[in-house]
């Protein structure tokens, strides 16, 4: 789908600055109720609680959101292909710099 070339592109460049706060949000969750369910192991040197991490996690996670929220639905309204299709293929191209971070 010739369309979702600009969208697809725009998040995948969104995707690269949104390596921290996709990684902030993993470590807080892997640290947190993650571990406290036994499904990870919590990383023995975090011993400052996690408050600390929230102070920091919160506004980064917000203003990422923000800018791609805001980027988004400028770029929903002017592709003519299904909101279904156009939100699936922004979510997966925005993760796409995370992930290939982590597995390699």
């Amino acid at each position: 789908m010739r369309k979702l070339l600009v969208p697809a592109g725009v998040n995948l460049l969104l995707g690269v600055p949104g390596i921290v706060p996709y990684f902030l949000v993993w470590y807080v969750l892997a640290n947190g109720p993650l571990a406290a369910l036994g499904w990870t192991t919590q990383d023995p040197n975090e011993n400052d609680g996690m408050l600390l991490w929230l102070v920091i996690v919160v506004p980064v996670v917000g203003i990422h959101g923000l800018v791609w929220g805001l980027v988004n639905r400028r770029l929903a309204r002017r592709t003519p292909v299904p909101k279904a299709v156009y939100w699936t293929v922004c979510a997966v191209a925005s993760l796409a710099p995370f992930l290939a971070i982590g597995l390699f």
